[in-house]
């Protein structure tokens, strides 16, 4: 039975951070710290940091110990600190995992172990993946389950390890037909299931929600706007968190369907919070059309992102 129950659980709204570089491709820490604080002026209820939208694939292991540990340095305990500590290797995770924990991450975010576009493991090697994780550390484990992995992780058997591994309680789910997972997760898995999450950029975010999700981890350049919704809706104020769902839908779907990892660098160097937008080769940067829409649509909205630096 896992040990979690007694703490606090975390909610709200916890972004992921950009990772930050200059134009030569290089770790810009100063942007970084820059980044830290926009994203908590912003009304972050936490952070996430080295996760696909930080562009963690595209980082050495020195980079993600640098990154780590500037953030949560930076940070200084303002909120708490999700680190993604994803890797294929069991080991290689529970240690990075420990790593991170004993740097001052509040929780850690795994996705299942896959390699490629075939390598896969079992289920059975999936819960040892996991118990060996859980049983590294003492924060909690937050299980990702995204279609970026090719796995598919089933209701009974997220709730199996929600129930079996100590520090296994959070799920991200940013799957096809997410509500209806979290809905069914929640029921399965009742108190054991301590965050059930929105993911994907709040694309879903109201009938997620509605499901019964407590937390949102969103895209990073406007954690204002997705405050609104959230706050609204955990106030019982539906009719107005759905109203503000509507006016921040247009740039949440750009966000989504269009600018994609891109996205929140944009809107950061619109606004004087970092100096480049840089995305690592092989990602292409923003298109100047996908640009001028993403801004056109932001700039109606006045997100803070816009006017921080300035």
């Amino acid at each position: 039975m896992a040990t979690q129950a007694s703490t606090t659980p975390y909610r709200g709204v916890f972004p992921v951070m950009p990772t930050i570089f200059t134009e030569t491709g290089e770790l810009d820490l100063d942007g970084q710290r820059r980044c830290t604080d926009f994203m908590i002026d912003a009304g972050s209820n936490g952070l996430c940091i080295l996760a696909n939208f930080s562009e963690q694939f595209s980082l050495t292991d020195a980079e993600r110990d640098t990154v780590m540990r500037t953030v949560l340095e930076h940070v200084a305990g303002r909120v708490p600190v999700i680190v993604t500590t994803s890797h294929f290797s069991a080991r290689v995770c529970a240690e990075r995992s420990r790593t991170a924990q004993d740097a001052g991450a509040a929780m850690v975010m795994v996705m299942p172990p896959y390699h490629g576009a075939t390598l896969r493991a079992s289920e059975a090697a999936i819960y040892a993946f996991f118990r060996a994780v859980s049983d590294a550390i003492t924060i909690p484990v937050m299980i990702q389950d995204a279609p970026m992995s090719g796995t598919a992780l089933s209701v009974p058997f997220l709730a199996r390890m929600a129930r079996e591994l100590d520090n296994v309680g959070y799920f991200k789910i940013e799957v096809p037909q997410a509500a209806a997972k979290l809905r069914e997760l929640i029921a399965v898995g009742g108190d054991t299931i301590l965050g059930p999450w929105d993911g994907e950029e709040a694309i879903t975010l109201i009938a997620d929600l509605e499901a019964g999700a407590t937390g949102a981890m969103t895209g990073g350049g406007f954690p204002d706007g997705i405050r609104r919704i959230v706050d609204a809706w955990a106030a019982g104020q539906t009719e107005a968190a759905e109203e503000e769902y509507q006016r921040w839908l247009p740039l949440i779907n750009h966000e989504n369907r269009q600018g994609g990892i891109a996205t929140a660098k944009a809107l950061m160097k619109a606004g004087g919070v970092i100096a480049s937008d840089a995305v690592r080769a092989p990602l292409p940067g923003m298109s100047e059309p996908t640009r001028a829409s993403l801004l056109r649509i932001a700039r109606r909205l006045d997100p803070l992102v816009l006017r921080w630096g300035r």
